[in-house]
């Protein structure tokens, strides 16, 4: 393992507020193989929390809901933390984890619901799922649906990305934001498997 390596390491670990002592079975391989993939993904990383699309505690807000898709829980915590440093409220935080879990939910009802899509009785009855957290959230529906088309993305629902999309623009995204979000949850996804 080069001296760049441990360095790269060692900042993407301080850069995420993780203690630098961490070790995963990934992480190891890709240091003992001299991996050129670690650079890219401390620039990758870096690249995608400094977006200029978003504010800081937005970028933490997104990068932890993808996160806890991933059930990563190193990540989740140490998004969070950064996140309430950024002045995330616990009612924020909270949704972010409602959001990721609602988005499950709708995620493999609707992927179903789009692979049966000849299958009249599926798609004429009601969904019959609870989804009162969407109407009135607290970090404003633009970011909600955000979160949300990126969380998607993340499950591989058509239905619900094209969905998704369509309402963020609706709620004044620029294609900017959402793409940046999107790259984000790709990068973070991949942080996930790593660490």
């Amino acid at each position: 393992m080069s001296t760049i390596q441990n360095e790269t390491v060692t900042n993407l670990f301080n850069d995420l507020g993780i203690d630098v002592s961490h070790v995963s079975i990934p992480m190891q391989a890709l240091m003992a193989a001299d991996s050129r993939f670690i650079k890219d993904l401390k620039l990758n990383v870096s690249g995608v929390l400094g977006s200029s699309n978003f504010n800081r505690k937005e970028t933490l807000l997104l990068a932890l809901s993808v996160a806890a898709n991933q059930k990563h829980d190193l990540l989740m915590a140490a998004f969070e933390g950064q996140a309430k440093k950024e002045g995330a409220t616990e009612t924020e935080i909270a949704e972010v984890y409602a959001c990721t879990a609602l988005m499950n939910t709708n995620n493999v009802f609707y992927r179903f619901r789009h692979y049966m899509e000849g299958v009249e009785y599926y798609n004429n009855q009601p969904a019959g799922l609870r989804m009162s957290s969407m109407m009135n959230p607290a970090l404003g529906k633009e970011f909600f649906e955000l979160m949300s088309l990126a969380v998607s993305a993340l499950n591989g629902c058509e239905k619900c990305v094209v969905s998704h999309e369509n309402s963020v623009k609706q709620h004044g995204a620029s294609e900017q934001r959402i793409y940046d979000a999107i790259r984000l949850a790709s990068v973070i996804k991949s942080l996930c498997v790593v660490l």
